[in-house]
């Protein structure tokens, strides 16, 4: 786990230097509207700190309560009484950016065959 990584979108747009539509931050972590949204609601949550995927991210307790904190947060600031989260883990599973982020998706039907984005 390091900081920030050089080539990593979601680290560029966490420093600033590549924009999004943002939608939530705090001193951990940072949420914004998905480019290919697979939802009428498709929110990424990442944390600030560069994790690969969540098997990384499980090792640090206090990161991964940041993170499930910000969706929480997320779905509060949505309004969001009902939503479903994803987490992609490997090429394999559709993660393409390799920096963990949690897909919240909310408003219509059933989102886990078609999140493999991002």
């Amino acid at each position: 786990m390091a900081d920030s990584v050089a080539d990593c979108l979601f680290c560029s747009i966490v420093a600033g230097r590549i924009p999004a539509d943002l939608v939530y931050q705090d001193a951990d972590v940072v949420a914004f509207n998905d480019i290919a949204p697979k939802a009428p609601v498709h929110v990424l949550v990442i944390p600030r700190r560069h994790f690969t995927d969540i098997r990384e991210l499980a090792k640090d307790p206090a990161a991964a309560a940041s993170v499930l904190a910000g969706i929480d947060a997320v779905a509060g600031e949505r309004g969001l009484e009902y939503f479903t989260t994803i987490f992609n883990t490997g090429a394999e599973s559709g993660q393409t950016v390799l920096h963990v982020h949690a897909h919240v998706l909310s408003g219509s039907g059933q989102f886990w065959a078609h999140a493999k984005s991002a």
